[in-house]
């Protein structure tokens, strides 16, 4: 319950309070809460309640509140939930609820470095279809790791960001020498990111166990992939320029907390992990993905399936020693589901371009210039309360 008026079916209801960083005007970013179809002002009113911290609502990213630490998080979670739930502190919200329509949202966190996975088995053993065709769809090493590369983090940009279509090698089958020139199969990837906010000490591995101590929230990925210049370049060493070039992230950033009540056993996974992925109570999310391609939806992945859940990620990605920072991004890969209309990208869609789909009444298979593709997500808990992810949108510009 609220004192606040918040519309039918709205996906930032009071128990999800997302963070993120908007502009209203000529003034200088700063830290908002969704509710509804606004959002709250903190920072003059955490100074107003001479809030521990308040100036850290003030701050043009989210990176000095999430350094704070899990403890930090929980109490400006509970702070929250009481600004909306009681309407003592409604004369001193009110005057600082903002409509969403009227500010612009920023990039909510500076990204200090981007990795990159490939959990879901779907998204895996399709692709492996389309690019080994004459081998085995999942390689011998898929299901003892989950399979990752690093990526580019100065390249991970805010929702509504234009995207430039990449250049580079291309080379078909049939082709005798590569080519320079756009890409002609740019593609988006539908995805889920794990945001962290403490950091761990270079040369000690984050557990499993630990895994909620070091990651703040979530925000929808979409990591847009150049398929041809991906398949030229990608062996030996993996994804490189057709990834690099941008990913966009969505401007609200949910907490683990607001999660919880939409948490799902992990999936049976054979054969046994080895112990450093093992844990008792592993989980994935009940989140249920939309993709909107010029206005038009074109498909709806579930991640509840993914093979590998987020605290193994995190475990594998510092099982070397490898620190993680405030700041830093990982991302699930993309999310597919078993069935056609669940799949994640669109060469998976198309079929590598084999069988075109329909979107505003024209065959489709690769994204053109001045296509628009939105993402949405939506988590679901047992009661049927719906907490919104909100949206990445981006908009294919022409090659420089």
């Amino acid at each position: 319950m609220t004192w606040i008026d918040i519309p039918a079916n709205s996906p930032f209801g009071p128990g999800n309070l997302p963070l993120g960083i908007f502009r209203l005007g000529d003034e200088e970013p700063r830290m908002g809460a969704a509710i509804g179809d606004q959002l709250i002002d903190l920072a003059p009113v955490a100074s107003a309640q001479m809030l521990d911290g308040s100036q850290l609502f003030a701050e043009p990213t989210l990176n000095a509140f999430l350094a704070l630490g899990r403890p930090a998080w929980h109490a400006t979670r509970e702070w929250l939930l009481d600004l909306v739930r009681n309407e003592i502190n409604r004369d001193a919200v009110e005057p600082h609820l903002i409509p969403q329509s009227a500010v612009t949202m920023q990039l909510p966190f500076e990204v200090a470095d981007y990795v990159d996975f490939y959990a879901s088995e779907q998204h895996a053993t399709n692709l492996g279809r389309l690019f080994r065709p004459d081998s085995e769809p999942l390689l011998p090493n898929w299901k003892h790791l989950p399979v990752g590369y690093h990526g580019r983090a100065g390249t991970v940009v805010a929702s509504g960001t234009d995207i430039v279509r990449p250049s580079g090698q291309r080379k078909a089958p049939a082709d005798a020498v590569p080519t320079y020139g756009p890409s002609q199969r740019l593609d988006i990837e539908v995805e889920l990111g794990y945001v962290v906010g403490s950091p761990s000490t270079l040369g000690q591995p984050v557990s499993v166990e630990d895994f909620k101590d070091h990651v703040y929230g979530v925000v929808v990925v979409n990591d847009w992939s150049a398929r041809d210049l991906q398949a030229w370049e990608y062996v030996p060493l993996g994804p490189f320029l057709g990834k690099s070039f941008a990913t966009s992230i969505s401007p609200w950033v949910v907490s683990l907390e607001a999660l919880e009540a939409a948490a799902v056993p992990l999936g049976k996974q054979e054969p046994a992990v080895l112990p450093y992925l093992a844990g008792d109570a592993l989980t994935n999310f009940d989140i249920t993905f939309e993709v909107y391609w010029n206005g038009e939806h074109v498909s709806s992945p579930p991640y509840r399936d993914m093979y590998w859940s987020p605290a193994q990620m995190l475990a594998h990605l510092s099982v070397n020693g490898a620190s993680v920072r405030t700041g830093d991004l990982f991302a699930s890969g993309t999310v597919s589901g078993a069935e056609k209309d669940q799949r994640g990208s669109f060469i998976e869609l198309s079929w590598g371009g084999r069988e075109p789909i329909m979107v505003k009444g024209e065959e489709r298979t690769f994204l053109q210039d001045g296509d628009e593709v939105t993402i949405t997500a939506s988590a679901t808990t047992p009661d049927g309360t719906t907490i919104g992810l909100g949206s990445v949108t981006g908009r294919i510009l022409p090659a420089h």
